[in-house]
């Protein structure tokens, strides 16, 4: 097997704010993972032979840009050096536990290299034992007064979604509160989610859960992340993103979630994302698939990682519109509400290593 590595940067339209600062583009890697043509008697496609990953790394949800990059040359210096041999192509994982970015890229290159020779798309091979045409995913309502939320919320629901994720925190509770209900009151029939980024204290979170009542599916981070005490405290559904970014997920789930949101990205890989969800729902915790704003590569992957796990969940994939270019085409477009899930074989982003947007 051999190992190529090659950089991007990808523009965003708009700038978002983190609390780490402002970023304007997402700069990550490719990695192309090329091996000897499988064995038809071994039910191989022999011309199935490479597989493509990205990492885009996140500072406060991954390593640091410059650390993926070092722990991705290690890896493809690793597998190069041992091209003629016959080394376990998942040994490189275990080296690469704290960079889940640069991990997130070689499980999905070994990934969708498997699954390229086994002839199925990668939804299957990470699992799925029906096909998957589709997934719903949610759309995102940003913050703003009211009247302002209920527009953009309105324009969501005409562009088919049926679940909403409004961002709060930004503004007193009490303006979050009422700017929900005039969502809810609205368009009573849509499934509405709230985030707060851990903004809130343990009181005032209770006291927008109080006010809401059955609006909600779920307040998403109402307290930081690594507050278990208070998540645990909380009488109201919640779920739990940045916190799986600071404490291990069986940590996370004694804090009694109604849900956990699961960035490919950020837990090191598909594979490692859909272990993490059969966990969740082993423990009766609904698991929400997302991203870190990544580019084609690593968003189609969450796609299909949406697409293995059963009982889909409106999930955070509708964000190919942030990136101004991107690192091939999408392929999991976004319609009336619902990702694409590509049938071809693997990942279908193989072709993305030659393209320039």
């Amino acid at each position: 097997m051999n190992a190529d590595l090659r950089p991007f940067s990808l523009p965003l339209s708009d700038p978002f704010e983190t609390a780490r600062g402002t970023i304007e583009r997402r700069d990550g890697f490719l990695l192309r993972l090329e091996a000897d043509s499988g064995d038809p008697a071994d039910g191989d496609r022999p011309d199935a032979s490479v597989g493509v990953g990205e990492a885009t790394p996140l500072p406060g949800w991954t390593e640091h840009h410059d650390e993926c990059e070092a722990a991705l040359r290690n890896a493809a210096e690793t597998i190069n050096r041992e091209a003629d041999s016959e080394p376990d192509a998942d040994a490189p994982l275990a080296d690469l536990g704290e960079t889940p970015a640069a991990r997130h890229a070689l499980d999905l290159a070994l990934a969708d290299l498997r699954a390229s020779r086994e002839g199925v798309p990668l939804y299957r091979h990470l699992g799925a034992s029906n096909r998957v045409e589709t997934v719903p995913v949610n759309a995102t309502v940003g913050d703003a007064g009211a009247e302002e939320t209920l527009e953009e919320a309105k324009r969501a629901a005409n562009a088919g979604f049926e679940c909403l994720k409004v961002k709060v925190g930004a503004r007193p509770v009490s303006a979050d509160v009422e700017r929900i209900e005039a969502v809810s009151d609205a368009l009573p029939g849509i499934e509405l989610r709230a985030d707060a980024n851990g903004a809130w204290t343990r009181t005032q979170a209770q006291q927008f859960l109080d006010a809401m009542g059955d609006k909600l599916s779920y307040v998403e981070q109402p307290v930081p992340a690594t507050d278990l005490a208070s998540l645990a405290a909380l009488s109201g559904p919640v779920a739990l993103d940045e916190t799986l970014a600071a404490v291990a997920l069986e940590d996370a789930l004694d804090a009694d979630p109604h849900a956990v949101v699961l960035k490919p990205m950020a837990l090191g890989g598909p594979r490692k994302a859909v272990e993490l969800a059969e966990q969740a729902r082993e423990a009766d915790v609904l698991p929400v698939v997302t991203t870190t704003v990544d580019g084609a590569v690593a968003r189609t992957a969450a796609v299909h990682v949406a697409a293995a796990i059963p009982e889909h969940a409106a999930c955070g994939l509708a964000t190919a519109t942030m990136l101004e270019s991107d690192l091939g085409p999408d392929i999991a477009p976004v319609a009336d509400g619902r990702a694409v899930v590509p049938q071809g074989d693997g990942n279908g982003t193989a072709d993305t290593w030659g393209y320039h947007d």
